[in-house]
């Protein structure tokens, strides 16, 4: 009953992850076909911006799609092929976005305030997914699954994003600008404190489950 339990909860959430996976991409490429809003403060700022917008959420949101595809380890044993041309496009994908999001940082909503939060995590998106395909290339398939899970939790990030606004706002009803710099920041940085947390987790179940070695006299 445990078991049937614990995979029942594993597809709702891998379920619930690729719906709003989904759903934030399409609204990034909605976006780009979107008619340009004088009154919108966001539209004001992306408008200096030139390519940066385009190029941020063509990227983001292709990353964001690709993101539940490339963390399916069904795919990963039975479409190799699959996965690795699914995960050059989503290198790609956030090259191009994360190139972008640095740009859009300089004239982020709320000023240097969440600017700067935009632009690390531009930065550390960008290191972990370069990290994650340099350990692909030399063959360390162990580090490279753990590089591109801390990638993919940066990606995720303009899901939590959302979620903390639509909080902030709709629930506690805060200021938008005081939710949305608070967001800028901990939309990623919590994102990452949970994966680390579950590798910390997951590193110590598999030791406790692996057999301790044993001398002839039967002590450890």
């Amino acid at each position: 009953m445990r078991m049937w339990l614990g995979r029942l909860t594993r597809a709702t959430a891998k379920a619930v992850f690729a719906l709003l996976c989904a759903a934030v991409a399409v609204y990034a490429f909605h976006y780009l076909y979107g008619s340009f809003r004088p009154r919108n403060p966001f539209d004001q700022h992306f408008a200096v911006a030139g390519l940066a917008v385009p190029a941020h959420f063509f990227g983001a949101g292709l990353a964001l799609l690709l993101s539940p595809l490339q963390l399916s380890a069904g795919v990963r044993r039975r479409l190799p092929r699959l996965h690795r041309i699914a995960g050059w496009l989503y290198t790609g994908g956030v090259l191009i976005g994360g190139l972008g999001g640095l740009l859009l940082a300089r004239n982020a909503h709320g000023g240097i305030a969440s600017g700067s939060g935009f632009a690390l995590l531009a930065v550390v998106w960008l290191a972990s997914t370069g990290l994650g395909i340099r350990h692909a290339i030399a063959g360390d398939h162990a580090r490279h699954q753990r590089w591109m899970w801390r990638s993919v939790a940066l990606t995720s990030s303009a899901v939590t994003l959302r979620l903390m606004l639509a909080v902030g706002q709709g629930v506690l009803h805060l200021p938008f600008v005081t939710v949305y710099v608070a967001a800028a920041w901990m939309c990623w940085t919590v994102n990452l404190a949970l994966l680390e947390g579950w590798l910390r987790w997951r590193d110590r179940a598999v030791r406790s489950a692996t057999p301790r070695p044993q001398s002839i006299l039967g002590v450890a």
